[in-house]
Formats: C-alpha cells, sequence, structure tokens
C-alpha cells in the first residue's frame, strides 16, 4: 500500500544529495562550501525540514538518481553473486566479467562505484547526525530517534564495506578535509564501531516505526541487524539473544512466498522504498535480473544454485524465473517481479524475519543446542513447502551442513550473503576453487579503486592487486 510517508519520499527533490554528490576520485572529495550549502538548504531547524535530509538517506538508488543508498543498487547483488556461485552473466562486459573469473582490477568501474557511493552515503548520513546534534530547534526526542535510525544505516554501510574490502577508511564526520587522508582502519576497529553504532540505537529507539510501513529503523532493526554483526564476529551467545528477542516480539511472521518482498509485508523488518523518476513500483532488482528488452537474461543461476534446491521447494517455484531460448531453460532471479510498473509494490528488502530465524540457527548449533537449531531451520523449510531436516541434532556438523543448505537457497542474490557466508566459513577457497575456474585465495577482498590510491597516499591497496 502506498503510504503519505512513502509519496512524501518518493516525490522529494533530492536537495542534499545534490550538493553532496561526489566524484570517484577521492575518498570523499566534496566543494569546500558544501557544509554551508547542506546547512543552508536543509536547515535542521525543525522536525519538517529536518526530513529532508533523513528522507535523502532512504531514498533508494537507480539509475536515473544519484546513488544515495549505496547498496540497494543492483550492483550489490549482481557483482558479489558473480563472485560466488550464485551467477552467471550474457553480458560481455568485461566489469562483470572480472568478478566472476577473480581478475578484478582497481579499475573496475563497479568495484568503484560500491566504494565511492557508501562514502557519499556516509557523508550524508554523518552530516545529519552533526546537524541535529546541534540544532536548537529540535526536542531531544526527536534527535534521538533520527541519531539512532542514522547509526543504524551507518552501521549497515560499514558491515558491507568491511565484508567487501576488509579494512576501510573509518568516517565518523564531514570534515572532508582529514577524510580525504584517512588511512583504512583495522578490521576489529570498524566492527567495534559498528556494534557501538547499534548498541547506541538500541539505547533510543522504539519498539514502533517512526512512520508507515518498515522503511525506516526501529528498535528490532538494530536488534536484528546486530545479530548478524555478532553471527559474523562468532560471539554466538550475542547473536542468539539479538535474534530471540526480535522473533520472540512476535511483531513480524513469516508470509507467504510471493508477498516476502512487498511493501510493509509481515516478515519485513526494514525495507527501502523503491522510487524511481516515472514509476512506484520497478525495482532496479528486477531490472538486472528480470528479461525485458530481450528474451535473454543478463544474468542466470548457476547450476550450483540451481542443484541446491530439493525437489517441491516452493522457493523455486516463487523465486526463480525461466526464459527458454531455443533449446536452452535459462533460470534468473525472480524474488523482485516489477521490472515495469506493475500492480504490488516491491521494496527493496534489507533484513527480513527468515535471516533472523537462520541467524539463531547457527547461533544454537554453535552453543551446543542442534535441537534448538533444527527448530529454527525447520520454521523456515515449512514455509517453503519442505519437510523438517532429516539432519541429527547430535551432531554439529550434520546440523551446521543444513543451516549452510538452507542460508543458500532462502538468500539467494540477497545483499551479497552467499559471498559473505562462504568466506566468513572459510569455504571460499574449497567451494569455488572446485565449482569454477580461476579462484585465487587473495580475490576474497576486492581491491581499493585505483583513483583512490592515487589521491591518498596513506590508502595501501588489497594484496594480490
Amino acid at each position: 500500500m502506498i503510504t503519505t510517508m512513502s509519496i512524501y519520499i518518493r516525490n522529494l527533490f533530492l536537495l542534499i544529495i545534490i550538493t553532496s554528490i561526489v566524484s570517484c576520485t577521492k575518498l570523499i572529495e566534496i566543494p569546500a562550501s558544501a557544509p554551508n550549502q547542506l546547512s543552508q538548504l536543509a536547515q535542521f531547524a525543525d522536525s519538517a525540514t529536518t526530513m529532508n535530509a533523513v528522507a535523502a538517506v532512504y531514498t533508494y538508488a537507480t539509475q536515473q538518481q544519484p546513488n544515495v543508498f549505496a547498496f540497494a543498487s543492483s550492483a550489490f547483488a549482481t557483482s558479489t553473486g558473480l563472485s560466488s556461485d550464485e551467477l552467471l552473466t550474457s553480458s560481455s562486459s568485461q566489469t562483470n566479467l572480472q568478478f566472476y573469473s577473480y581478475s578484478l582490477t582497481p579499475a573496475n568501474a563497479n568495484v568503484g562505484t560500491l566504494w565511492s557511493a557508501s562514502y557519499q552515503g556516509l557523508y550524508t548520513i554523518n552530516a545529519v547526525i552533526e546537524n541535529v546534534n546541534t540544532s536548537q530547534g529540535l526536542s531531544a526526542s526527536f534527535k534521538q530517534q533520527i541519531t539512532g535510525e542514522m547509526k543504524v544505516v551507518r552501521a549497515l554501510y560499514y558491515f558491507n564495506l568491511v565484508n567487501l574490502f576488509g579494512p576501510v577508511p573509518l568516517v565518523s564526520s564531514t570534515n572532508y578535509k582529514s577524510n580525504a587522508s584517512l588511512s583504512r582502519a583495522p578490521v576489529d576497529s570498524i566492527y567495534s564501531f559498528i556494534i557501538a553504532d547499534l548498541k547506541d540505537a538500541k539505547k533510543v529507539l522504539k519498539p514502533a516505526y517512526p512512520s508507515s510501513g518498515h522503511l525506516r529503523p526501529n528498535l528490532y532493526t538494530a536488534e536484528a541487524l546486530l545479530s548478524k554483526v555478532y553471527l559474523y564476529r562468532q560471539q554466538w551467545q550475542d547473536a542468539y539473544n539479538e535474534a530471540s528477542t526480535v522473533i520472540n516480539s512476535k511483531v513480524y511472521k513469516l508470509t507467504t512466498l510471493p508477498n516476502v518482498f512487498l511493501d510493509g509485508n509481515s516478515e519485513a523488518i526494514w525495507q527501502i522504498l523503491a522510487t524511481n523518476p516515472n514509476t512506484y513500483s520497478a525495482t532496479a532488482e528486477a531490472a538486472a535480473f528480470v528479461p525485458y528488452y530481450s528474451p535473454t537474461p543478463t544474468y542466470v543461476l548457476t547450476p550450483f544454485l540451481l542443484k541446491a534446491f530439493e525437489p517441491n521447494d516452493q522457493r523455486f517455484n516463487n523465486w526463480v524465473g525461466l526464459s527458454v531460448i531455443g533449446k536452452d531453460s535459462l533460470y534468473y532471479p525472480y524474488k523482485y517481479k516489477n521490472v515495469v510498473p506493475g500492480a504490488t509494490t516491491e521494496d527493496c528488502m534489507i533484513v527480513r524475519l527468515a535471516e533472523v530465524y537462520l541467524i539463531r540457527a547457527e547461533a544454537s548449533v554453535n552453543l551446543g543446542s542442534g535441537s534448538d537449531a533444527l527448530g529454527d531451520l525447520n520454521v523456515v523449510r515449512k514455509r517453503a513447502g519442505l519437510n523438517g531436516s532429516t539432519a541429527d541434532p547430535a551432531s554439529k556438523t550434520a546440523v551446521m551442513n543444513a543451516i549452510m543448505h538452507e542460508r543458500q537457497v532462502e538468500m539467494f542474490t540477497e545483499w551479497s550473503a552467499r559471498w559473505f557466508d562462504l568466506k566468513r566459513w572459510g569455504l571460499a577457497e574449497s567451494i569455488l576453487g572446485t565449482e569454477k575456474s580461476g579462484w585465487q585465495a587473495f580475490a576474497a577482498l576486492y581491491p581499493v579503486p585505483a583513483p583512490e590510491i592515487q589521491n591518498n597516499v596513506n590508502l595501501n591497496q588489497n594484496s594480490g592487486y
């Protein structure tokens, strides 16, 4: 359903972003007058003007608009899907093929976009935090709410950056002069910053969403994302506790498979509104994956992923599309379906309940409870039309294998889940080295874009590039 807040965000002219767009030639290249322009345009004098800047942070990136919410564009899913064992491409573009063949160079355009768009977004996020907290016209409760939201978004940005590139510059202010010469912060420091941001957000965010739908973070968004961060850090009890809080809140429930990516559905914990100058419902993911101008998909699912689906898995029937070209059957991601304006409104899903169940399952098995892990796992399997797992609850290896399989078929092409999973499980070399050719250990991290190295003497390159 299209809400008043949805229309407000869709129709918002991106005043803040117009003044803070940066090029790919520096880490943060902001005109010297940008802070004054930002203050003048958004003012932050009251809640109404402040919401202009807040809405800009949540704007979905499209080809027609600047990259605002950096990871909501299709480049994130396509690049990492090619790097993992999810996607093949019919494109002849070296920009795409380099991800698949592990022949990335620091000049790759998509690598540059993943980096630069993230820091563009971080500039705007930090500007909102700074201006909100120094404003004399905002109530204390409003300041807390907006600051909490921005810290959740900032945590998400750094979570993705550190998993893509490893050590990255830690930018927490709008001081573009000092930011432009920052060195790369250690991974542990980045994760400490992420956890601190999410803990701060938990202290001030409420269980209720601050606007219609699930388009801005609430308390459970912070907890769900924190459970994921703890999982990656192998802090099993913390991951279990945060995931349990979200699940036990009863605020969310698994919806039917066709509805998972619709606006404001019961499974959605956090979504980003799909905006487009001409439509309200077309998504970047659908534009990338669903054939439209040609019957041949640009990206197809690999045989490795297709074989992972069990017979009668309804996720295959609902989330995998088929294009028949002559004698060839080409299967493509079909989670998002609105490549053109449709009768339904799809949003870009960031966090959903099924993933939280799988997070708690993985935490449980690592805490020694295979039966609890299988209980959560089977909730997800039941929704997919499958019987419960036959894994022996007494075998940690068997239960963990079942979880890894379920994550593969539940989370495919979503927010780089497979690429990140293979790396954090230590399986990238054994799986990708077997399934694909060209794998090299250093390929687990993307290169720092060449222009960033050239313009900042304090940045060093990842090994192997």
